[in-house]
């Protein structure tokens, strides 16, 4: 979704513009319906990346913050790449949850199987268990679980996955949008863009919940990864609503995909892909790199570096 790659600079956020932003954030954010030492997917706050555990001093500090702001529900994601041993994973989390984190989401899909071991996917199930009980999360389990009948140790490439467990896709929670628009494109049924040009992002882009800010600042609602709603530093400026004059393609995408189609075509000569799309994200996706490709004058469509590691 987001372009994450070892190739970006490590461009950590400092503890004090994480600090203003998580101030900022705080009164808005609703704590699991369990509640607020519980955590749940789209409840709570969750540390993400990336990795966060590739700056595990930055991790631990930001949940200390959190917690002096009294923050519900915060949980880290990890892929487990760090999970080498058992006892190194357990102070790490240990120290997490006496920062006053609530729990752990556990990424687990046969994309990160490709880089990280299944071994360690197993140290932090474990263990994670062990120090956060039911607020250990594994995402999604029902790869977790084949895997475990897989039998095969280490990693595994996509293509071995398929040849193994293909009939487990169906499960995937895989949005048509980032980077794997390019490289899964194979996997699905491509439309020409006129297929899409009767529908909008308007929901994606007001909807209330969910919502990411990176470590740039920008917020971002829903998925969408290289849209900035604006700077989270700011949050003030973004809820009483933003003048659509000064930003011309979430303007496009609000009044509908077609606008911003027309909006690439006609000011930066953007043509239709002879293969088609699978799914408007890939259209709206396309047409913005496109743009950044050219210029870097648009302040919605950050961060750039986004658009430079789609691969």
């Amino acid at each position: 979704m987001y372009a994450c790659s070892p190739e970006w600079k490590a461009d950590w956020i400092s503890e004090d513009e994480a600090e203003r932003i998580l101030t900022n954030l705080a009164r808005t954010i609703l704590p699991s319906p369990q509640g607020s030492g519980r955590i749940g997917v789209n409840h709570g706050l969750h540390f993400t990346g990336g990795e966060p555990f590739l700056n595990f001093a930055l991790l631990l500090r930001l949940v200390q913050i959190a917690h002096k702001l009294n923050i519900p529900s915060t949980f880290v994601e990890t892929n487990c790449f760090w999970c080498v041993d058992g006892e190194a994973t357990r102070d790490k989390l240990t120290q997490l949850r006496d920062a006053g984190l609530k729990g752990i989401l556990i990424s687990v899909n046969p994309f990160i199987r490709e880089e990280v071991p299944f071994e360690r996917t197993e140290i932090a199930v474990r263990i994670g268990r062990e120090v956060f009980g039911r607020n250990a999360i594994i995402y999604q389990e029902v790869f977790y679980e084949v895997f475990k009948r897989l039998e095969s140790p280490g990693t595994m490439s996509f293509q071995e996955y398929l040849g193994k467990a293909w009939g487990s896709l169906r499960y995937i929670e895989l949005l048509p949008m980032g980077r794997a628009v390019y490289q899964l494109a194979h996997l699905f049924r491509k439309y020409p863009a006129k297929r899409f040009f009767g529908e909008s992002c308007r929901k994606e882009l007001t909807r209330p919940w969910h919502v990411h800010v990176d470590n740039y600042g920008n917020y971002m609602t829903g998925y969408c990864g290289g849209i900035s709603l604006g700077d989270a530093r700011n949050l003030e400026v973004i809820f009483k609503g933003i003048d659509l004059n000064e930003y011309p393609v979430i303007e496009a995408l609000v009044t509908g995909i077609k606008g911003l189609y027309e909006f690439g075509k006609k000011e930066f000569g953007y043509t239709e892909e002879a293969d088609g799309y699978i799914s408007k994200c890939h259209l709206c996706l396309d047409i913005r790199r496109h743009i950044a490709q050219q210029t870097d004058i648009f302040k919605e469509l950050r961060p750039i570096e986004f658009y430079l590691h789609l691969g």
